[in-house]
């Protein structure tokens, strides 16, 4: 535990993350990677806690022709769909994981009890928490920062396809500027692209600071819980 800058974290996959190169679906693979990082800040004794994306499977705007309801709570099962992969890749590794879903599926997973999820945390099993807030209209970005302060989390961790936040797309313009450091408040007045607004004034209201990094290489994770200088703290 020494090791460990936060005691209990909550770690915000997207559905791509989970699909690695091929996009779409789930790529064992990669999900193993990140799983077996998982493991490694567990085994220091960190308590995690993981809200997950369904954008490997569905993404509501690819509705736009569907009922915005209807769409979303197919994201919905999306995420769960991600949740079981994580559950099943982080037990085989010998890793207690519970799997709590926002809508009721019981013969899947537990409904999402703020004590029960704690209780977990507290003995050491990973909680992992899909189907968003359980509401339409709301993305997993919100479900996250939802989740983060139910459990009293230090830290969100928030693994993305870029490596940090910057000014602009640093894909489209070279000259993007790189924030190690960032508030809140900028993240809004500036239209940054970090998190939805809704997450990000949540975040910002419940004083939780947010650790943006790149999920690419899983290490990260074990860097971000070390409190190795990566990515760019929003606070």
């Amino acid at each position: 535990m020494s090791e460990a800058k936060y005691k209990r974290v909550l770690l915000k996959l997207s559905g791509e993350a989970l699909a690695g190169e091929q996009k779409t679906g789930v790529n064992v693979e990669v999900v193993g990677k990140i799983c077996d990082k998982i493991k490694e800040i567990v085994d220091m004794g960190v308590q995690v806690a993981i809200v997950v994306g369904g954008g490997n499977f569905w993404r509501g705007r690819n509705g736009h022709q569907m009922e915005r309801t209807t769409a979303d709570y197919m994201g919905v099962l999306a995420t769960s769909m991600n949740g079981l992969a994580l559950q099943d890749a982080l037990e085989s590794r010998g890793v207690y994981a519970r799997l709590q879903t926002a809508i009721d599926m019981r013969e899947i997973a537990e409904p999402f009890i703020q004590r029960r999820a704690i209780r977990h945390l507290e003995k050491g099993r990973v909680v992992i928490f899909a189907g968003g807030t359980g509401h339409p209209y709301f993305t997993t970005d919100t479900a996250a920062v939802l989740r983060a302060s139910e459990i009293s989390a230090d830290i969100i961790l928030l693994g993305k396809a870029i490596d940090a936040v910057y000014s602009a797309d640093p894909k489209i313009d070279p000259t993007a500027e790189k924030y190690e450091n960032i508030t809140y408040i900028d993240v809004l007045s500036k239209n940054l692209k970090v998190m939805d607004s809704t997450a990000t004034a949540m975040c910002r209201d419940n004083n939780i600071p947010l650790l943006v990094f790149g999920i690419a290489d899983p290490e990260n994770i074990v860097r971000a819980i070390k409190g190795e200088k990566i990515g760019t703290i929003v606070s």
